[in-house]
């Protein structure tokens, strides 16, 4: 399946996507301590999307 040419943007996509993977969304809530490893993967809390092109990297949070 082929990318509708509204998305292509110099072989890249242009939009940032507003789904974060499984991966991804761990990662986030771990970061904010909503989330062990020991819970699972299922029933996972809600997230806030980033609204950040691709290859963009987030805001520094202080540690």
């Amino acid at each position: 399946m082929s990318i509708d040419k509204s998305l292509k943007k110099g072989g890249s996509l242009a939009r940032s996507r507003n789904v974060l993977k499984r991966a991804e969304r761990l990662a986030l809530l771990q970061e904010d301590d909503r989330w062990k490893p020991s819970q699972g993967v299922f029933n996972l809390p809600k997230t806030k999307s980033r609204r950040l092109a691709p290859g963009q990297s987030g805001p520094k949070r202080p540690e």
